[in-house]
């Protein structure tokens, strides 16, 4: 179930979407990058299948509409991480989020914030993904960060990948890089942002979960000009927490993407 949120922090307002699926083992805030949206269809995309794999999402923007303009504030890693915690203060007093271990999903400049946020965070943090990020951009923090964290990057995307390795070993904490063969910065190529959401599932499944993805295709439809996106999901839990799941990404009446997805997600016995 999603539902629209709005976060005060100190004197702005940040609008979100947080969706929250029956027994979610944990919740995933989204930090966006410069110049990105909650409302793309690859973060709609993304945050679909983690709910569809049993774990909460919440999707917001770091800077407001009017700041979004101004684009050196896109680049202000430590003011996007200052919001990034104060919005998971927010989200750890909430109700719904309680027992529940808190990560992080960020992309481009989001991905700085994220690893900077969880250096800040400490152990309340269980871990941090970066598709396609800038995790240079917080190099004096990644020593600190105690969460174990995930860089993926484009095989294509060299300069970032270079970048991400250079990021990658400052990291003290558990630590893994993974490279998408074939795909660019957006992981736009067919399959290649499929592959890159499987991979971070399981960094984001809570300790002591197995998960499998048995099928997971992902297929672009058309480009999206302007506007809301929205995303019309069916999951069909079975068994064991396996979940058969489609989802139709929509921008006004035109159907932009879909994708469908069959998982196993299955706490392990105490």
């Amino acid at each position: 179930m999603e539902q629209l949120v709005k976060i005060k922090i100190d004197t702005v307002t940040l609008v979100g979407v947080m969706g929250m699926p029956e027994r979610a083992t944990g919740v995933v805030l989204f930090a966006h990058g410069s110049g990105s949206s909650r409302l793309s269809p690859r973060n709609t995309y993304v945050a679909t299948v983690l709910q569809q794999a049993g774990i909460g999402t919440l999707l917001f923007v770091l800077l407001t509409s009017e700041e979004d303009r101004v684009y050196e504030r896109r680049f202000d890693i430590n003011l996007l991480a200052k919001r990034l915690v104060q919005a998971t203060d927010w989200l750890a007093s909430r109700s719904e989020a309680q027992g529940k271990g808190l990560g992080y999903f960020g992309a481009s400049t989001g991905a700085a914030a994220a690893l900077q946020g969880a250096a800040r965070q400490g152990t309340n943090i269980k871990a941090v993904v970066s598709r396609g990020g800038r995790p240079d951009l917080a190099m004096p923090f990644l020593e600190k960060v105690l969460a174990p964290t995930l860089l993926i990057v484009g095989g294509l995307d060299s300069d970032v990948l270079e970048l991400n390795n250079l990021a990658f070993n400052r990291l003290a904490a558990v630590k893994e890089l993974a490279v998408v063969p074939g795909a660019t910065h957006l992981f736009e190529e067919p399959g290649t942002l499929a592959c890159a959401v499987a991979i971070a599932i399981k960094t984001l499944v809570p300790e002591g979960t197995d998960f499998v993805t048995v099928e997971i295709n992902l297929k672009f439809l058309a480009a999206v000009r302007e506007g809301v996106v929205r995303a019309e999901a069916r999951a069909i839990p079975q068994d064991e927490r396996k979940i058969a799941g489609e989802a139709d990404v929509f921008s006004g009446d035109v159907k932009v993407a879909q994708f469908k997805a069959f998982f196993i997600v299955k706490k392990r016995p105490d």
